[in-house]
């Protein structure tokens, strides 16, 4: 029985993720805060990822599995079979960082006066899930629409939308969808809440922009360019190459 509005929606996108999987359950069971609904959005997988899901008893959880047209329109499904208040979308290898995360939003969700945003650090870890290290962007103190001028600041898992504030994603972009979501969500957010001193969420590093660098790169001027203007978007650019070239640096300077 699965509570009509429950106070979290996590969304996990699956397909033929059987290796990974069982690390994003056990976090989602381990969570001490338990209003909440777990709906798995799965592409049809064939590598017995259903299997693992359903050896997890988890009565708040429950599972779509047809075939989709690509990971943003999985996250739409998600959306729509939801009647959860808080959205968190959790892909598969992805976890929380600790059995106290759900809590320490929720809290910051009562205290707050319902914000439209509450939002975190991350860490990245690899595909046994080990710590890699933090997310090269820190989750600013204070996130306002203009703060994703300067790109993602805040990882997509760290980024708790309100529901009704939230729409659906844009499926013309193949592999930023993400980040122009978060874009209008801030767009109608009054109030939103940083937990900037907490790693909320453990990010698996593989994923789909990971593989589709240059494509994902586009996609997202475009989206600067229409909601931050084009002139000032080619600005920032060039402060994105000399941050980049100097991450690089620093990483090289690390490996000798």
């Amino acid at each position: 029985m699965h509570k009509t509005n429950p106070t979290f929606a996590i969304i996990t996108v699956t397909f033929n993720a059987s290796g990974t999987i069982e690390r994003t359950l056990q976090s989602v069971d381990s969570q001490t805060f338990t209003d909440y609904e777990h709906i798995i959005v799965d592409g049809a997988s064939t590598d017995g990822t259903l299997k693992i899901v359903g050896l997890h008893g988890n009565p708040a959880r429950r599972v779509i599995s047809e075939p989709d047209k690509g990971l943003y329109d999985a996250m739409n499904k998600g959306i729509s079979a939801t009647s959860g208040r808080y959205l968190i979308f959790l892909n598969a290898g992805d976890k929380f960082h600790a059995p106290d995360t759900l809590e320490r939003i929720a809290d910051a969700i009562e205290t707050g006066n319902e914000p439209g945003i509450v939002y975190g650090q991350t860490d990245i870890v690899d595909v046994h899930g080990r710590r890699i290290g933090p997310r090269h962007l820190e989750a600013p103190d204070t996130l306002t629409l203009a703060s994703f001028a300067d790109g993602m600041l805040v990882c997509h898992q760290a980024f708790v939308a309100l529901r009704r504030i939230a729409g659906f994603y844009d499926i013309s972009y193949r592999f930023s969808a993400d980040y122009e979501w978060c874009i209008r969500c801030l767009q109608h957010s009054r109030c939103n809440i940083g937990l900037t001193d907490t790693v909320l969420i453990d990010y698996l590093n593989e994923g789909l922009t990971t593989g589709n660098r240059l494509p994902s790169l586009v996609e997202r001027f475009k989206i600067m360019s229409y909601y931050y203007g084009f002139f000032p978007t080619v600005g920032r650019h060039f402060r994105f190459i000399i941050r980049w070239w100097k991450r690089r640096r620093n990483n090289a300077d690390i490996q000798q």
